[in-house]
């Protein structure tokens, strides 16, 4: 079994545009001559590798703590590509893939709306991908808001440079319980197994 963390750093990820900074604060320091190390951080809820519920789009969707922990393992397959995922894409792409599907591109692994729509007229319950956002930037609200109203779950800011499109895995992205919010950051794992075995 081969293990690939496809988790961003918190400290060293910058957060998405407009959100606060992440704030790590050094409390107690055995290099200091205190007798333990203590930290505390504050930051947003979509810094880093995350998951965004339903809620974050739509003020009826379930919140982190109410989407059933199966959505977040199982198997996926990755895809690669090197433009915006359109519908039409997404016909041809989710007949060959498993219920979780993540988007490997570059750091730029985008849908539109259309393709959105495909998603949540399927039988996927879990979109990833390597940039910060799902949606492609001129169509953020819509493809987000077609995704949180069909109770599909996004996980963002993946780190998918080692990581094999066309391939299949399995993902494991249990995000951190923060009850009532609508994201929280993930430890997002990929199991391979190994060829032979």
């Amino acid at each position: 079994m081969i293990i690939y963390d496809i988790s961003r750093s918190i400290p060293e990820t910058p957060p998405y545009e407009g959100d606060p900074e992440t704030k790590l604060d050094i409390i107690e320091s055995m290099e200091n001559g205190d007798m333990y190390n203590l930290s505390a951080f504050s930051m947003s809820s979509h810094t880093a590798t995350h998951i965004d519920a339903p809620y974050h789009f739509d003020e009826e969707g379930k919140k982190i703590d109410e989407i059933r922990l199966a959505v977040f393992y199982g198997k996926c397959t990755v895809v690669e590509t090197d433009r915006i995922l359109t519908g039409e894409d997404m016909e041809e792409i989710i007949p060959k893939c498993r219920k979780r599907l993540l988007i490997r591109g570059n750091g730029m692994g985008y849908i539109e709306s259309s393709a959105a729509q495909v998603i949540a007229d399927s039988n996927i319950v879990l979109v990833g991908t390597d940039a910060e956002s799902i949606a492609a930037p001129f169509d953020e609200y819509r493809t987000h808001r077609i995704l949180a109203l069909n109770d599909k779950v996004i996980l963002e800011n993946l780190d998918l440079e080692d990581i094999n499109g066309g391939s299949d895995y399995t993902l494991s992205a249990f995000p951190i319980r923060l009850d009532g919010l609508e994201a929280a950051p993930c430890r997002a794992i990929l199991f391979e197994q190994e060829k032979g075995f």
